[in-house]
């Protein structure tokens, strides 16, 4: 078993990754269902979905590792209207004090997850998220929102959200901590473990138990596709790259 306060090795990931390659997050709760892990537990609440879908490839799929993140709502006052404008905001981002905009030092195959209960703010944006996928996330989840979600969807960027919002996180929020376990969606999350995402909702694996249950998941998906197989068939169906 692998201990989720030692980081994994790159060798370690990307033998996760090769694992749960292709499942689905169905596949993934009956792998959690065989080691006692039912009754929704590590089932992320229904309320956070994918903020688009791509039914030619499945491009908002996503797997990955947890990179946690904190926010708080702000209790600090905002900037005076009457001596502040548009350019002194942006040009001095100490008004909202302490803000972290990007998480430290992104790996690839990380989902960034963050944690930011009932704040009504675009934590992901058209900016960050493409940023943060660039960089080699796999894409975002929240408990909170989302924003420029038009060009979120463009832009191709894998995001899970409680809610399309519209203000910016700037001055509402602030952050606390990260690389820390979080509650999103009635879920705790710990850093390194695995995020499964589909048009099912989100799905997460404790590390330690991530190899057992990718594995038993890969019987389910197989046995899934020799069944469907089966009636495409009687159906008169063409086999489709879902069976493969």
């Amino acid at each position: 078993m692998v201990d989720y306060e030692a980081p994994l090795s790159t060798e370690e990931r990307e033998e996760i990754v090769d694992l749960y390659d292709g499942l689905r997050v169905a596949d993934v709760v009956d792998g959690l269902d065989s080691y006692g892990f039912g009754r929704y537990i590590n089932q992320m609440s229904q309320d956070i979905q994918a903020l688009h879908h791509d039914y030619d490839s499945f491009s908002h799929q996503i797997m990955g590792f947890a990179h946690t993140m904190r926010y708080l709502p702000t209790n600090k006052p905002q900037h005076n209207p009457d001596e502040w404008g548009w350019e002194e905001v942006h040009s001095d981002w100490g008004w909202y004090d302490e803000h972290v905009e990007s998480p430290s030092d992104i790996q690839n195959h990380d989902v960034i997850v963050f944690e930011a209960h009932n704040i009504p703010v675009g934590m992901i944006g058209s900016y960050n998220g493409l940023d943060w996928v660039s960089q080699g996330a796999e894409g975002i989840v929240t408990n909170s929102g989302a924003r420029d979600t038009d060009e979120l969807v463009i832009e191709g960027v894998p995001v899970y959200s409680k809610t399309r919002t519209k203000p910016k996180w700037h001055g509402r929020t602030e952050f606390s901590d990260e690389q820390i376990p979080v509650n999103v969606g009635e879920c705790q999350v710990r850093p390194d473990d695995v995020i499964v995402a589909d048009g099912d909702g989100v799905v997460v694996v404790p590390i330690e138990f991530a190899e057992r249950v990718g594995e038993a998941a890969r019987k389910e998906l197989q046995s899934d596709q020799e069944m469907r197989r089966d009636l495409y068939e009687e159906a008169g169906l063409d086999p489709d790259w879902t069976l493969e």
